[in-house]
């Protein structure tokens, strides 16, 4: 098993063997140059073959009513009369009452 070496050089691993000094170098970059895989007439014939659907849209000025409204919905509620209450079981979990029997049965029950 080898030291820790954190008060010494770099340039030796923690094993005590020298590194090798290229990995202390920057690697040398060579400049990317952009070369088209077509010419410009191509990207000009399609661009007119496949056109934009949102520039359509914007153009015609149907862009803003595909979205549709965006208002907040109204949360539902229940307006019927069958659930007479909400009853709490066994750790915190809300079961609806429908009749005098359950609520009776639901306050009898223990874990």
């Amino acid at each position: 098993m080898g030291y820790l070496n954190l008060g010494s050089s770099i340039r030796y691993s923690t094993h005590g063997k020298k590194r090798k000094t290229k990995a202390f170098s920057a690697p040398k970059k060579r400049p990317v140059e952009f070369k088209p895989k077509v010419s410009p007439e191509v990207y000009r014939r399609q661009e007119e073959q496949y056109k934009s659907l949102m520039e359509e849209y914007m153009k015609s000025g149907e862009y803003h009513k595909i979205a549709g409204d965006c208002s907040k919905k109204e949360s539902p509620k229940y307006t019927g009369t069958l659930v007479k209450g909400i009853a709490t079981m066994h750790k915190s979990n809300a079961v609806p009452v429908i009749n005098q029997k359950e609520a009776e049965d639901i306050a009898r029950m223990r874990r």
